[in-house]
């Protein structure tokens, strides 16, 4: 069960009206790396997760934090949009700078150009489930595999790319009232990535699973020989020097290796066989009809 407080877990509120920024600030709400995709993924791995109690309860707590945060920018687009964008692109070309950029354009253009089309006629002023070009948020975004050290590997590289992406937001408005909700969200973001470094070490520690995952799949499955090889398989040769190339394995259960100049392993493939004359794929030759 679910209940909702009108009170938000912090503020929301814009200084001004800004329907371009409205739509920047849709990337973080429905892109790949926003706020809906984390919610949707941390709340599918709690509610999958099969592992100790802390676990689940911990990706359900972040999980409905993120709901918060949803309702955050959502709310915050609405109230960017509050304001006509025809009054937005007047406003704007009042700017020696912007104006010479808009001269000689139609208002319509300088509009459409600037600002999300589907803010005025689907949602009526309001955010939209989309990212900064109008794609729509897909289910394909969330990662929930039942495997928690690669959910949780996941999770990090998420709030890195969430972070990114807001500290460049951030950058490009000079609103305090956006800076002001951007900033709780930065810092609600280095708290996340540390959460979920600390949660790979533990289930490490707690013996749950360990690299390369998974840990229950035999390793007297797997190639060894190659398990372990660094193949440089473009120009240059820099890629030796790093850490990668040689040295005992993170896993602490083998040693690098370094091929400069790998060879391949595999057959000579010059021609598929044929397919069911049914699906009338080209053949090799001319076929008689049937």
């Amino acid at each position: 069960m679910f209940f909702r407080t009108n009170q938000f877990q912090y503020n929301a509120r814009p200084e001004a009206p800004d329907p371009v920024y409205a739509r920047k600030l849709q990337e973080v709400l429905g892109g790949q790396w926003g706020e809906i995709s984390v919610m949707m993924t941390y709340l599918f791995q709690g509610w999958n997760c099969r592992a100790p109690a802390k676990y689940r309860d911990m990706i359900l707590d972040i999980g409905t934090e993120e709901i918060a945060h949803v309702e955050m920018i959502a709310t915050m687009i609405a109230r960017l949009l509050e304001s006509s964008p025809v009054e937005a692109a007047e406003e704007a070309a009042k700017n020696s700078a912007v104006g010479a950029i808009l001269g000689g354009s139609r208002l319509e253009d300088v509009i459409v150009a600037g600002m999300n089309p589907q803010h005025a006629i689907v949602s009526g002023g309001g955010a939209v489930p989309a990212d900064s070009v109008g794609y729509p948020w897909t289910a394909r975004y969330t990662i929930a595999s039942g495997n928690l050290l690669a959910d949780f590997r996941f999770n990090v590289t998420a709030e890195s790319q969430g972070r990114l992406q807001v500290c460049r937001l951030y950058e490009l408005t000079d609103d305090p009232g956006i800076r002001d909700m951007l900033s709780f969200l930065i810092a609600r973001d280095t708290m996340h990535q540390n959460q979920w470094l600390a949660a790979i070490a533990e289930l490490e520690a707690d013996g749950l699973d360990a690299t390369p995952v998974p840990k229950a799949f035999s390793r007297e499955k797997e190639m060894g020989d190659v398990a372990y090889q660094f193949w440089d398989c473009s120009g240059g040769s820099e890629s030796r020097e790093g850490r990668w190339a040689s040295g005992p394995t993170p896993d602490g259960t083998g040693e690098f290796v370094y091929l400069g100049k790998p060879s391949p392993l595999g057959e000579v493939v010059e021609c598929l066989g044929p397919v069911d004359p049914r699906l009338f794929g080209t053949p090799k030759a001319l076929q008689p009809p049937t």
